[in-house]
């Protein structure tokens, strides 16, 4: 049984994420008793007040993060308290911290800690010293003189621990130091005012100074710490990885040491001594702890946006337009290799592979209509990578000496075919085939069905992100999952078809159940109902409930097998059904009858308006495809590459990938251009993903080529040569929220273009 949530985290949660406690209880709840994040979104509106996805996971993060608060609360309390140091006062202040680092705040003068100089002062008896400048008994002119009377002589032949007035003041100051620099409330306004002040500053290292760095808008660059972009921020830590740059966080040293100068020395009448205090303590304990902690806060800020940007990458790359049952021939580009050939059927079976040649065109143009004429494709996919625009060009011209109807040629985004064609998913699916080969499988297939495809691929390698070998590797991984996860559940997996891949990421599913469906399939030759899933060795009640409603038989034993109704709601229908005078199988896809259901009628204390709403949308298009119609992209024939380019032309192109600082777009020259996010229209543009989408097609105009740095500069404004786009005038003008500094950004290797390439 789960342990019971406690009212404090719920209301925590509640107000933090502006919810009803009810809603958050309730959720918490679903989660407790083994529901997925899909399955509750879609399937139990009623019960959590209608939260979407992103709610729910907001709900569950939220709470993790309070639930290990509590954890390590408790912890300090007790370690403290079998310390014998916890006193009402500090209990209090421990009790009414409401984050992690304030709690550490407060724990440090407490935490088990290496030998320090404050710990050999006390050693040596210094304390009452310390104390005694403190509390202002002591003044500067006598401090000397007070100091005198803690002086130690030499014992047994050893120099003196305390030889001096002077080295028993330094010992004070080094116990009152630590006691400074370990007070909560000075780490607090400290970390604050260098957050609000402190700027990021790099530098290269004069040994690796070089005119092309990739780095070398970093060699001498600055940016204040609170408003520096997450690729900026990653930008730098990759050259300081590579040793190639040193970065620091400038504090506002004369600020900070001022005002703790002013609250150590305070009324108190050693002045000079506490001053001497206040500036050790900031130089040689606060400044280097702050600065970790905030070099730490920056990573981690630069970490989240990446990962919200890979996974929202992501998520539109696997959402993408997929062409659907139809045959198709998949090519994959090489020159001294050849094109990799690969025939699929409309289920995505492997009927046909061969390897052909570039340079043998008369070979090439044969084979091409030979395989058209004799595997009859709708399709034909060419992967985007080396040697892609010379493939699409041969094979458009050999495809012009047949008659109509001839197959469509598609430019495919190639990226992590590779991977997949060496992995041991890969292997299994073809163990005979070679890996040169399976590359060409996996384009032809994700022309059919993007979704199932990619998630065969570890999502690291599909190339939609930014610096994602560099962040927490832990919570991308999880990120990713759960966006893989959504896709999927989204858009529904057809048990008789889908591969073990696919099948897992289903709600509840998991690799190894995934497994037991096939093998069960393959045997039977296929599930005829949704109620067969129920035979599969080790899937249980719960996981049938979680991912029934996801999984389609279609052409099942039931009329509603094949949509997203969930087996749960069969009976409801079948109500439905009956009080309209038919069976279900006439109701399914009939607009007219569906419309005749009144929803009011069947509201009861389990089933509410959502549910009906969404069940009636489902009666209408079972198990519709929620991705958008497939459309190819049509590259112009004249350009090639890069050196094909001029200022001014206009293209069609595909955005492979979005970033903080813009968006990349293939155009078909075997570099994508980036279209900075200053040129992504005629307004200014706060976020990328507010105006594209991975996989949308764009039109753009080519503003600059650097041929020898492989760079391609793109404009999507309607009038690129107006460098802010057109002037805003009256009330448009004072609506227009302010433009601020561009800073110069890095379109470095670092980010990795979904067609392989790099920038140089």
């Amino acid at each position: 049984m789960a342990e019971p949530i406690a009212p404090a985290l719920i209301a925590r949660v509640a107000t933090e994420l502006s919810l009803n406690p009810g809603q958050v209880q309730r959720t918490l709840d679903l989660f407790a008793e083994g529901a997925t994040l899909p399955f509750i979104a879609r399937y139990r509106k009623e019960v959590t007040g209608g939260l979407d996805e992103v709610q729910l996971r907001d709900v569950r993060e939220r709470s993790e993060y309070i639930r290990e608060l509590e954890d390590r609360r408790a912890a300090i309390l007790k370690s403290v308290e079998e310390q014998g140091k916890l006193d009402d006062a500090l209990k209090a202040q421990i009790l009414k911290a409401e984050t992690k680092q304030a709690l550490e705040d407060l724990y440090l003068p407490f935490k088990p800690k290496r030998r320090t100089r404050a710990m050999i002062a006390r050693e040596r008896g210094l304390a009452p010293l310390a104390e005694a400048l403190w509390s202002g008994a002591v003044s500067d002119e006598d401090a000397l003189a007070q100091a005198a009377t803690f002086v130690l002589p030499g014992v047994d032949g050893k120099d003196s621990e305390v030889p001096t007035a002077d080295a028993a003041l330094q010992g004070a100051r080094d116990i009152l130091a630590e006691q400074v620099a370990e007070d909560a409330l000075v780490r607090g306004w400290l970390r604050e005012i260098t957050r609000a002040k402190g700027v990021v500053s790099s530098k290269v290292l004069e040994e690796k100074r070089s005119d092309d760095s990739k780095f070398k808008d970093y060699y001498e660059y600055s940016e204040p710490l609170g408003s520096i972009p997450s690729h900026r921020m990653l930008a730098i830590r990759r050259g300081e990885a590579e040793g190639e740059l040193l970065w620091r966080i400038v504090a506002p040293v004369e600020d900070i040491e001022a005002r703790l100068t002013r609250e150590v020395v305070g009324n108190r009448r050693a002045i000079r001594q506490l001053t001497l205090v206040a500036l050790d303590a900031y130089k040689r304990l606060l400044a280097i702890a702050i600065e970790a902690e905030l070099r730490l806060e920056l990573k981690t800020r630069a970490d989240e946006e990446a990962i919200t940007i890979f996974g929202r990458n992501l998520e539109q790359l696997l959402l993408a337009s997929p062409a659907g049952e139809k045959r198709v021939i998949g090519l994959d580009p090489g020159f001294r290799t050849g094109v990799k050939v690969a025939v699929v059927s409309a289920t995505g079976a492997l009927v046909h592979t061969d390897t052909l040649y570039l340079h043998q065109e008369d070979r090439f143009a044969g084979a091409i209509r030979l395989m058209v004429q004799r595997f009859t494709p709708e399709l034909i996919a060419i992967g985007n990578g080396t040697a892609s625009r010379e493939t699409e060009t041969l094979t458009k011209a050999a495809l012009r000496e047949l008659d109509a109807p001839r197959p469509t040629v598609v430019v495919v985004n190639e990226a992590g075919a590779s991977v997949y064609s060496a992995s041991d998913l890969a292997r299994s699916e073809f163990p005979d085939l070679d890996v040169s080969l399976r590359g060409a499988v996996s384009i032809a297939r994700r022309l059919q069905d993007p979704l199932a495809e990619l998630v065969k691929i570890d999502p690291k390698s599909i190339g939609v992100g930014q610096y994602q070998h560099d962040v927490n590797q832990t919570r991308l991984k999880q990120r990713l999952d759960d966006t893989v996860m959504s896709c999927v559940n989204r858009v529904g997996v057809e048990v008789n078809t889908a591969s073990a891949a696919l099948l897992g990421y289903v709600a509840g599913i998991g690799p190894t159940l995934a497994q037991s469906i096939v093998a069960l399939r393959d045997q039977r030759g296929g599930m005829r109902s949704r109620a067969d899933l129920k035979e599969v060795p080790r899937l249980g009640a719960k996981a049938f409930e979680q991912a029934a409603g996801f999984l389609r038989v279609r052409g099942g034993a039931h009329p509603l097998d094949g949509s997203a109704v969930h087996p749960e709601r069969y009976a409801l229908v079948e109500r439905m059904a009956k009080d309209l005078g038919v069976d279900v199988k006439s109701l399914v896809g009939d607009d007219a009858l569906v419309d005749r259901i009144e929803l009011a009628k069947y509201v009861s204390d389990d089933v509410g308006l959502p549910t009906l709403r969404d069940i009636v949308t489902e009666l209408k298009k079972p198990g519709r495809d929620p991705r958008a119609a497939f459309e190819p992209p049509a590259f112009r024939e004249d350009v090639q590459k890069p050196s094909d380019l001029h200022v001014g032309m206009v293209l069609e192109g595909v955005v492979t990938n979005i970033v903080a600082f813009g968006a990349f777009v293939d155009i078909g020259v075997h570099q994508d251009g980036l279209v900075h996010v200053s040129q992504l229209a005629d307004r200014y543009v706060r976020d990328p993903n507010d105006v594209v989408k991975v996989g949308q097609k764009v039109k753009v105009t080519v503003q600059g080529v650097d041929l020898p740095r492989n760079r391609i500069a793109l404009t999507m404004k309607t009038e690129p040569g107006q460098a802010g786009g057109k002037p805003a005038t009256g009330a448009a003008r004072k609506a227009a929220p302010a433009k601020p500094e561009v800073k110069p950004f890095v379109p470095a290797k670092g980010v990795v273009a979904p067609n392989g390439m790099r920038f140089k």
